[in-house]
């Protein structure tokens, strides 16, 4: 029997984070010039890196490199959360446009911690040579 590994594409919390860049980027597009470059940029900088650095730690080998890179994912998933609460409070945000940000972001940090909880357990069940 062949033995099928799971793609990048195939991964949940990729296209999970895939799909925050998108919403992200819808609320990103509504902002003026002079937002986009004090707020917006970083925004949509730390959305987007989730989703880069998911791809980065899966292509790595070593299961240490693979969860450094899935840490700097979470910890650009919570600068997103951050950019996102403060673009709320400066009424920069529409209510729906937030609600729909908040629900992946409440899908993908879970599966992000599974993928980083699984990473590290693949290596402590991996027989000594």
């Amino acid at each position: 029997m062949k033995k099928g590994y799971l793609s990048l594409d195939k991964l949940e919390v990729y296209q999970l984070s895939r799909e925050l860049s998108k919403i992200a980027w819808e609320i990103y597009d509504t902002l003026d010039w002079k937002n986009k470059k004090i707020i917006g940029d970083q925004f949509i900088t730390a959305a987007d890196s989730v989703g880069a650095n998911v791809a980065e730690g899966f292509g790595r080998f070593h299961y240490l490199d693979k969860v450094k890179f899935y840490f700097n994912a979470r910890g650009s998933l919570l600068e997103s959360r951050h950019w996102l609460e403060i673009l709320n409070e400066r009424k920069m945000v529409f209510s729906q446009a937030k609600k729909k940000f908040l629900r992946c972001y409440q899908n993908l940090r879970p599966a992000l911690n599974g993928l980083i909880d699984s990473t590290m357990k693949a290596k402590e069940n991996q027989p000594l040579p």
